[in-house]
């Protein structure tokens, strides 16, 4: 059985996707919005779907996040994107297996629609993190990009998937990695700049097979190795 549960999700400028993760969210006992500055109507969705609202200063995305857990009223929290979708099926296996006083934290899969469509290779599936977990234990590291819960104690990994809403359109997926790159804190060289993304190429569309996924495997596996250029160019 489920102990009393806290989701929690930041937010700035989410009203497309905002309605959706609360809805999936409605089996918590609270629901935490924690806003960055939005200027459209994320809030107010948030608001009339039951949502707790508050508001603080950008952070960066680890820092974020454990501000908007430091919100919650109970120990155990599910951290959301705005982008994504608590299913039934993964509530029922977390009701199923939950055993509190055992795990402090249970990773996730996550399934990423990229351009519409679910993606499961090149490395993108099962695409594991820890989401719900027990924030007495529990906290994300304090990285501008690519944040990860780290847990003091006993993880157990879920089988059921969740719903990543990743990218909509190639362009947006270009632009969102652009700016991941600049936030990443790598040491800039010309070599790496050349080998890595040959490498990342390489491995996400025919080591993890990412060709299965047609052409959307051939575009991920471009756009990252674009990133990895990016983020390693002096």
């Amino acid at each position: 059985m489920l102990p009393k549960i806290s989701v929690v999700i930041i937010t700035k400028n989410e009203e497309k996707f905002i309605a959706d993760a609360i809805k999936s969210s409605k089996f918590a006992d609270e629901i935490i919005v924690l806003d960055s500055g939005s200027t459209d109507k994320t809030c107010k969705i948030s608001k009339s779907l039951g949502a707790k609202v508050f508001f603080h200063k950008w952070l960066g995305f680890g820092e974020q996040k454990n501000k908007a857990v430091s919100l919650a009223s109970n120990d155990w929290v599910f951290v959301l994107d705005a982008d994504e979708r608590i299913t039934k099926d993964l509530l029922l296996e977390l009701d199923k297996v939950f055993c509190g006083n055992k795990i402090n934290a249970y990773a996730i899969p996550r399934l990423n629609y990229f351009f519409n469509k679910p993606v499961r290779w090149g490395g993108l599936f099962p695409d594991y993190s820890i989401r719900f977990f027990n924030r007495n234990f529990g906290s994300f590291n304090k990285v501008e990009v690519h944040e990860s819960v780290e847990v003091v104690g006993e993880i157990k990994k879920i089988k059921t998937h969740m719903i990543h809403l990743a990218y909509s359109s190639v362009d947006e997926f270009l632009l969102k990695q652009k700016k991941y790159s600049q936030l990443s804190i790598k040491r800039k060289s010309y070599i790496r700049m050349i080998v890595s993304p040959v490498w990342t190429f390489l491995k996400i569309l025919v080591l993890r097979l990412g060709f299965l996924d047609g052409w959307r495997g051939f575009v991920i596996a471009y756009v990252y190795a674009k990133y990895s250029y990016w983020k390693y160019k002096p």
